[in-house]
Parts: C-alpha cells; structure tokens; sequence
C-alpha cells in the first residue's frame, strides 16, 4: 500500500526519504537551490529526537556530518556547486577514514555564483573526480519527486551498508519540481544500519567477507584511531607499500564488487529499438517525452533512465544499447557523463546539450532522431 496522496516539492522529498532512512543529523550552511531542504530538517529533525545545526560554513558542515557520524548516528547535509567544490577535502577525508554520509548537491548553473535559481547538471564529474586521491564515488540522481524520497533512502543505505560517503546528486528542475506522489508505508522500507563493533577484540578496519569492516563507535567504550592517513587495521598510520595498496585497493573493491546491488536504472522499450535515448535527473523528464513524440511518428525509440550514474554503469549501458542504430544523451552541461559512453559506444553516441539555464525541451531531443531519420542514419 502507500500513504495518502501528497503534493510534494522535490527538496522536500528528499528530506522526508532522510528521515524515514533513520537520518538524525544535519549540518549545512544555506545555498539555493539546496536550501528547503535544510529548512525542513531544521523543523522536523527535533520532533523525532533529531539534531540540526547551521554551521558557519560548508567545510564545517562537512566536519559535523562526520563527526556525528562517527558516533553511530546517520548524517547527512546538502548544498549546491559552490558549496560542494568546499567540502571536497572532507569527502576524502570520508573515504579513507570511511565514515557513512551523504552529501546532497542540488546542482545550478555556474562557474562561481552562475545562476543560482537555473537548472543544470554540471556538477557530474566533480561528483566523481572532486576529491584527491584514487578511490571510487557512489552518487545517485532521481528524476522525479518520488524518487527523490525512495532513492535517498537508497543512498543512506549504501552509505552504511559500504561505510562511504554517497552522492546525492539532484539538480534545480528536481528539487523545485512539485509533483503528486504516494509514499510507500514505512513497513515497506528497506532500511539498512551500519555494523558495528561489538567487543573489544575487533578491530576498526579488518574487513569481513563482505569486504566491510563493523564501525567502532565514539562514546561506548570502544577506542579506535581515526586518521586520513594511509592506516593499517588497527586505523593508526602506517607508510609501508603493502598498506598504502592495501588501502586503496579496499575502498575500490567495496564498490566495484557490489555493483549488481548499487546500479539502478530503468530502460523502457530499448530491446528491438532503432534509436534510444540516455539520461539522468532532470533531463529524463524531457528525454521521455521525447520518446513518446517520436513513437507518434512510427520510430522506435527506447529510453534508458540512469539513476546511479557513479559508478557508471557501462556493462548495463553496453548491452542494452548494443542493438541501436544511434543513442542520443541529453544533458544540461557542456557534455559531461556522454563521455563515459564514448568509451563503450564510440561510433553510435551523439550528444545534445543545453546550458543556457533553460531546461531542455523534448522536442529540440527528438529533433536530433528526426534528423538523423531523414539523413538515413
């Protein structure tokens, strides 16, 4: 079943999926197009026993988020472009010390200050590529206000489930959007809670046959060492070669080895289609009505709606568009995620952007496909 129907802006979808994730902390620093989101929690995070805090800036945010973290309560904060360039060096920081978090970026047009009130999804490869240092991102994008609920209670998850920092990469079509949605009861949630230590012999960073380690956690008795630095199991700071391997090759495998758990996507109607469209966010709103457009004219289209787009999902992207005459992606950039199926797809991708801070409209997307029909190709 699902609860009674609402009338829900993105941003606010987003905060509620937090809360019914078993999110109890936020710290952030206002930011439109971020900042319903900060607004909401700082109403209803007390009601359910929570914290919320504005911090003074967004690396501090960052730095409260861990700490929180680290003492076994699920944290999140959210921001926009500006604001998450700041809290790149306590992503890593997230990463090697590997505290669960969420980072939500509602992304607007930049560089800089740019617009901020305007659409675009230009925060891609600094979701994946911001941090120092060789280690693999998980970031998710919903395009719609339900899944702004559902997949951010799937980010929490995988943020505990893998002890990683997450990505919640939205952009401003989708957290200002409002749409009529049905949550789903909460006895239906899957809600996932960290391991944790659980006597004294355990050490904080000897993985287990998941290739997790449990958390130890600050104030119940435990001591344990947390530290940026390349560390050994015990989590104090060790130089040697094998170690500093070792550590890198363990944030990397975590992911890369539960992908079949972490990719989400949605592909309508690409078996037997001549031409398909890829996209994310809020592209995929114009991008499907594009295919339906085209299907009036008698072409077949597919369409395939990524929602975790770091780790990029080639081998999902490779065979379901192996059949294609052509594969059109759309994004609200200069050309960002096309080039990831560039490298699977090379002679069959064509782009289509759009960074003006309009959004995309479906029929300049399925002019590229007319075009393309009335070429032959």
């Amino acid at each position: 079943m699902a609860k009674q129907a609402m009338l829900l802006q993105g941003n606010q979808a987003c905060a509620f999926g937090a809360l019914a994730a078993g999110v109890r902390f936020f710290a952030g620093y206002p930011i439109t197009p971020s900042t319903e989101i900060a607004e909401i929690l700082a109403q209803e995070l007390p009601k359910v026993n929570g914290r919320f805090i504005q911090m003074e800036d967004e690396i501090a945010s960052m730095g409260a988020v861990l700490g929180a973290s680290l003492a076994n309560v699920k944290a999140i904060t959210a921001t926009s472009g500006p604001g998450f360039s700041l809290k790149q060096e306590l992503i890593g920081y997230a990463s090697m010390a590997q505290i669960p978090s969420v980072i939500i970026n509602v992304q607007r047009v930049g560089p800089s200050t740019g617009m901020a009130t305007s659409p675009a999804q230009g925060d891609v490869m600094q979701a994946r590529w911001g941090t120092h240092g060789d280690h693999t991102i998980i970031a998710l994008s919903p395009a719609s206000v339900l899944e702004c609920y559902t997949l951010m209670i799937d980010a929490v998850n995988m943020a505990e489930k893998y002890r990683t920092p997450v990505i919640f990469l939205m952009d401003e079509v989708i957290g200002h959007m409002r749409e009529d949605v049905r949550l789903p009861e909460d006895e239906e949630l899957t809600i996932v809670n960290r391991k944790v230590i659980t006597n004294s012999d355990q050490l904080p960073y000897k993985s287990e046959a998941d290739g997790v380690a449990p958390m130890s956690i600050f104030g119940e008795g435990h001591y344990f060492h947390v530290t940026g630095l390349s560390h050994d199991e015990t989590g104090f700071p060790q130089n040697g070669g094998d170690v500093v391997k070792a550590n890198i090759d363990w944030l990397n495998e975590k992911i890369d080895r539960n992908l079949d758990d972490i990719i989400r996507y949605e592909a309508i109607d690409c078996q037997d289609a001549d031409y398909i469209i890829i996209a994310y966010g809020g592209t995929s709103r114009s991008a499907l009505q594009a295919k339906i457009l085209l299907e009036k004219q008698n072409i077949r289209c597919g369409f395939l709606c990524l929602k975790t787009i770091w780790p990029f999902p080639y081998e999902a992207v490779k065979t379901i568009c192996q059949h294609a005459k052509m594969v059109v992606f759309p994004e609200m950039n200069c050309g960002q995620l096309v080039g990831e199926v560039r490298k699977i797809l090379p002679d069959k991708v064509v782009p289509f952007n759009r960074y003006d801070g309009q959004l995309m409209l479906p029929e300049e997307i399925a002019a590229v496909v007319e075009n393309a029909v009335k070429e032959g190709k």
